[in-house]
Formats: structure tokens, C-alpha cells, sequence
């Protein structure tokens, strides 16, 4: 049975769509939502969502979000599949570039699994390979991750092994093979053993390896991979390292992983390693398919946003800037303490932000600058201002702010509250 995919970008208000439901589809508004955990709490937004135009209207309208990805409207009859595009399509928007930029800094590794979600108990759906965002998606963010265990060096632990020995015996005879393989063969002085081996070649760096494996023979495939130059050149300082690594895992032998502070990456990168085999179904021969069938996923472009901002911030202010500055419910997106800067900052994905003002994310990043326990660590007194600034989407605004004065331009009708327009990278 064909399916019909609604193709849209995101941010789009009462598209009207060219679309017949079944009739029990056309007495009811539509609703998908983005849920997921964010600090231990429940958090839904909505994706995107279909409605009548009027009441006693057959048209029907589609608004979307600020998330990218796929989902199903009616199962085996329509699906939606929303791009990552500004001003209504115009222009693409290099999500990839986006999660480079922000993966420079191992501070976000913390932040990955709320960039996005995948429903892989819901039936997938046929889309091109160029329409595929999602493994491009955990290829970068993999990829990245292992790029900073690399730097630390692989992990070694004791793993067992299976040799067939000469002239001596180590640790567990295999008894069974050893008559099958050695003594009837006339073979006297080998003996099967199972022993513990110190080393890298343990079971969580297989299944690192296997995965790259499939990464090795996907990149190739996907354009918008290969324009990025910094992608090879991250395979290629990493695929030397597992030289002496295996890729013979089954998936079923990682079941758990001890967390180690020192090798904190690897939990999230055996995670989306996972993720990486389950997207190809565990068959090498998937990564080179011109269509693939997608799991429904969504990936929240808010959240990209803000992590590409803290990359930006951090590649001037290094340790100056804290992320995600918590107080008692209260979550700051950045505070920064620098000796010419002391300021509360607010990421907006927002383009409104260029042409005029929204009233209440100002008082928003406002009362955050009011908090007692912000007031202590910028070492401000009670009555003395804080300065506020929102950074949001621009396209003719600045590419990065290592020179930028972030208090150049000063919100209007507001004393001491500033904005930062910051290019987002596109598709070429």
C-alpha cells in the first residue's frame, strides 16, 4: 500500500494541505507530540499538529514546531515529514553543521538524548535516503564521542579468550574441543584454553568497532556527510585505534556497562552504537540503500540550537560561561562571568527576534537575573543590574562571537536587556 507523506519545514502556521483522511480521521483535530525526560521531569511539546481550516470546512491545515523528523498521521495511509528550513522553505538548514559545531565541547555530551527521540515499537516508513536525517544524526553524535574517548585512550579491562595453546596449558582446559580438534587429528602438543586477557579488545570496544564498521561504509553514501571535510577527518584519527580491536559482538552481550568517571563517554556511545545497528536492522548492506525504512522519530531544533550557542559562547569564554545554571527550579540557559561580561543569556529559536521584541521571554531571562543565588556568583550586590541577553537565529547576523560586543545592540523600550543574531549554517 502507498503512503502519503506530507512534506512541510518546521515553524509553519495553517499550511493548507492537499490531503483526504478516512472518514473517522476527518471528525477530529490531529496531534503529535515530542515527550521526553528533561532533569527528571515530563516534558511534551507539540511537533505538529492538523486541524479543519473552519468548523464546516473539508480543508484541512497543518502548523509545525520546532522539530524536525517523521511520524505517521494514519498509519499505512499518511505520514509527515517535516525538514529543517527557514523563511517558509527557502532556505535549508545544515542540522549537521549545527550538532559539529556543538559536539567540539564535551559538555554536551550530557545533553544528547534530549536532542531527540525515536518510537522504535511504531511501524517504520519507506522515505529516500536524502530525506533520512535521523542516522546522520547518530552518526555525528557517535562519531564525536568517540572521538573524545580516543583522545583519553581506549578502555582496557580483562575479557576472555580462546587459544589453542602449544606445549602448554592457561587457565580453563576446553576439554571437548581438544579431543575434536587436537587428538584425533594426532595434534599431542595443542591443548584448547579459555582464559582472562588484559587489553582493549574487550567487549564494549567491539561493539564500538562493529559500528564503525557500518559508519565506514555509510559515509561514502550520504552527500551531506561528505561535504562536512571535519567528519573523515574524525573517522580518520579514529579507525587507526581499533586497528586491534574485533567487531564479532552479538548485541545481546552488552546487557549492562559499569559507569567509570575517568571513561564517562562510554555509556552514551555504547548506547548510540546501539542505536546505529538497530538503524541499519544489524545488516552491513542497509548502509549503502538508496531508500531505507525509518523508525518515526523527532529531533528538537530548540535544543540543537542552544547547544550550538553554548559551543559558540565557550569557543570565547571556555569555563567563564555555565551551562544549564540551576537554583531551585529555576534553569538559566547561560551564566557568564567574565571580566567584561557578567550576564544572564537566553537562547531563542526564534526568528521574531529580528525584527521586533517578545515581551515575555524578556521578562523571563529578566527574573532569572534576579535570583539571589545568580546575584552570589556573578559577586554582585543587592541593587547593582544585571545584564541580560538573548541570542537568537539571524541569518545576517554574525557567523561566530569571538569579537562580537555582545552589548552592541540594546533591546528596545528596555534598559540593560541586549540581543545577538547568530547565523545558523545552511546547505549548500
Amino acid at each position: 500500500m502507498s503512503v502519503k507523506i506530507l512534506t512541510s519545514c518546521e515553524h509553519q502556521k495553517d499550511v493548507v494541505i492537499d490531503q483526504v483522511f478516512s472518514d473517522d480521521f476527518s471528525k477530529k483535530n490531529y496531534e503529535k507530540k515530542f515527550a521526553k525526560k528533561h532533569h527528571g521531569k515530563d516534558v511534551s511539546l507539540p511537533c505538529f499538529s492538523i486541524k479543519k481550516q473552519t468548523n464546516d470546512s473539508e480543508t484541512f491545515v497543518l502548523n509545525t514546531g520546532y522539530f524536525i523528523g517523521l511520524d505517521w498521521v494514519e498509519f499505512n495511509k499518511s505520514a509527515v515529514y517535516v525538514a529543517p528550513k527557514l523563511n517558509d522553505g527557502k532556505q535549508e538548514v545544515d542540522f549537521i553543521g549545527m550538532l559539529l559545531a556543538s559536539l567540539k565541547h564535551e559538555t554536551v555530551t550530557k545533553e544528547i538524548e534530549e536532542l531527540f527521540v525515536v518510537k522504535w515499537s511504531k511501524p517504520t516508513i519507506e522515505i529516500t535516503q536524502k530525506q533520512d536525517f535521523l542516522t546522520p544524526f547518530l552518526v555525528v553524535e557517535f562519531l564525536s564521542l568517540l572521538k573524545q574517548i580516543v583522545r583519553k585512550g581506549l578502555k582496557k579491562s580483562y575479557y576472555k579468550v580462546e587459544r589453542n595453546l602449544q606445549g602448554r596449558a592457561k587457565g580453563k582446559v576446553q576439554v571437548t574441543k581438544t579431543l575434536k580438534h587436537n587428538l584425533v587429528k594426532n595434534k599431542n602438543l595443542f591443548t584448547y584454553c579459555s582464559f582472562d586477557e588484559f587489553g582493549i579488545n574487550n567487549k564494549e570496544n567491539r561493539l564500538l568497532k562493529k559500528a564503525l564498521q557500518f559508519i565506514k561504509r555509510y559515509l561514502p553514501t550520504y552527500t551531506q556527510l561528505t561535504n562536512h571535510k571535519d567528519i573523515q577527518n574524525i573517522f580518520n584519527y579514529i579507525n587507526p585505534v581499533f586497528t586491534q580491536v574485533s567487531d564479532q559482538i552479538e548485541i545481546t552481550e552488552i546487557k549492562h556497562t559499569k559507569t567509570n568517571v575517568f571513561y564517562k563517554e562510554y555509556e552514551q556511545a555504547l548506547y548510540l552504537a546501539k542505536l546505529i545497528l538497530k538503524q541499519f536492522g544489524y545488516n552491513i548492506s542497509n548502509t549503502i540503500k538508496d531508500t531505507i525504512q525509518s523508525p518515526p522519530f523527532w529531533i528538537d531544533m530548540t535544543k540543537l540550537f542552544e547547544l550550538y550557542v553554548l559551543g559558540l559562547l565557550k569557543d570565547r569564554f571556555q569555563n567563564e560561561v555555565k551551562f544549564q545554571f540551576q537554583h531551585y527550579g529555576n534553569e538559566l540557559d547561560y551564566l557568564l562571568n567574565n571580566k567584561d561580561y557578567q550576564m544572564v543569556i537566553d537562547a531563542k529559536y526564534k526568528l521574531k527576534y529580528i525584527n521586533g521584541k517578545l515581551d515575555q521571554d524578556i521578562r523571563q531571562v529578566s527574573g532569572y537575573a534576579r535570583l539571589k543565588h545568580v546575584y552570589k556568583s556573578l559577586k554582585k550586590n543587592q541593587g547593582e543590574v544585571i545584564d541580560c541577553l538573548i541570542i537568537h537565529p539571524d541569518q545576517n547576523g554574525f557567523e561566530n562571537l569571538m569579537e562580537v560586543n555582545l552589548k552592541e545592540t540594546e533591546v528596545n523600550h528596555y534598559f540593560d536587556v541586549y540581543k545577538v543574531g547568530v547565523k545558523l549554517p545552511l546547505v549548500r
